[in-house]
């Protein structure tokens, strides 16, 4: 199930196009061989986030392709990734773009360093769903239907599940983080209010500030759990 450490600087499994970017590259997901998904890990919706994507990259690689099953997205926001930027190429942050209830137009706002005030202005969108990655990701979500979804994030150090679920309660338990309701302030489009509306488990799973080695050391094992299945619903 697992691949040999030697063997891991390399993806083995086959992803799939499920997308592309506002700048036309390709949005891939890794699926199971055998099994429909239960579960839907995603990184880097949030593009100056890269070290979710490495971590979970690094648990990808750690299996071998008959061991995965539950699917993989190692980032959302590819043109965010690729200029280290929150939002997607045209400045929309991803996650405020969701249809949902309370969507906003009005700017949102961030704070890039831990000490700094939270005012550094992006748009949710022209409209909701307006973004080439969320109206992919919505439509795989609708393809592939899984019973949840794990979001990666950075760097609150919590495992953020509003309804307190089996699955936040068991990620909060494997990584010593603690559960959390909610990280304090509205995020209105976002995909955890987007989940909600639509009844799906949605856990956001925050590392803590640290260097790629330590979130390696610590939470890779975790998402190799979850990966391989081993994290029950």
């Amino acid at each position: 199930m697992l691949i040999e450490r030697s063997q891991r600087g390399v993806i083995r499994h086959t992803g799939t196009v499920y997308g592309k970017s506002v700048e036309g590259n390709p949005l891939t997901v890794w699926l199971p061989e055998t099994n429909k998904p239960d579960i839907l890990v995603l990184a880097s919706i949030h593009g100056d986030e890269a070290e979710t994507t490495v971590v979970l990259s690094d648990a990808l690689r750690s299996i071998s392709p008959d061991g995965l099953k539950n699917a993989v997205i190692l980032c959302g926001n590819v043109d965010g990734l690729a200029r280290g930027t929150r939002g997607n190429a045209r400045g929309v942050d991803l996650n405020r773009n969701f249809p949902t209830a309370n969507w906003l137009p009005e700017p949102v706002y961030y704070k890039s360093r831990r000490n700094e005030p939270q005012d550094i202005t992006l748009s949710p969108g022209e409209c909701p769903a307006s973004e080439p990655e969320t109206k992919a990701l919505l439509s795989l979500l609708e393809q592939l239907k899984p019973r949840a979804v794990v979001t990666l994030h950075s760097a609150l150090a919590c495992i953020d599940d509003a309804d307190g679920s089996v699955l936040g309660r068991l990620l909060a338990q494997k990584t010593g983080l603690p559960l959390e309701v909610g990280v304090g302030y509205a995020t209105p489009g976002s995909f955890g209010s987007w989940a909600s509306e639509q009844n799906l488990n949605l856990v956001t799973y925050e590392f803590e500030a640290a260097s790629p080695y330590d979130l390696k050391e610590r939470h890779t094992p975790v998402l190799i759990d979850v990966l391989t299945g081993k994290v029950d619903l």
